[in-house]
């Protein structure tokens, strides 16, 4: 994970506006207002590296409730076009959407169904995924 992390953050690209990165506290209310629990690596990427932009995805935020890329929005409409209420969004990619379960696999989602693609985890996926984009 720490080797995902620091490829990450050699990728990392400068932006006009910097991301910022959420406080323990912030994915408690996030976890309040989901009703779900946040999966272990979904809440240590979102803690360690949701500031990070690079290549052509732009996974979930908590930081800033008013980015386009903050998870109860991103939940919520993925939630409306038939994304399963147990999966967290982790990153919308042109209508079909990455999610975490429960046990923190990344599962595909698209064209209303699960595509049987997975990743064992978030780093896994951001490294075999994002980092690809």
């Amino acid at each position: 994970m720490e080797e995902i992390l620091d490829l990450l953050r050699d990728n990392h690209q400068a932006v006009p506006v910097p991301l910022d990165l959420p406080e323990e506290e912030d994915l408690v209310v996030i976890e309040e207002e989901l009703l779900l629990p946040i999966p272990r690596d979904m809440r240590q990427y979102l803690l360690e590296a949701s500031d990070v932009v690079t290549g052509s995805l732009e996974p979930v935020t908590v930081a800033d409730p008013h980015s386009h890329t903050h998870l109860p929005e991103v939940a919520a409409l993925a939630w409306s076009l038939g994304v399963p209420r147990y999966l967290l969004p982790l990153c919308e990619d042109n209508g079909s959407y990455y999610c975490v379960d429960p046990e923190g696999e990344v599962v595909h989602w698209a064209d209303g169904d699960l595509t049987g693609e997975t990743w064992d985890s978030v780093w896994q996926w951001v490294r075999d995924v994002w980092l690809e984009s």
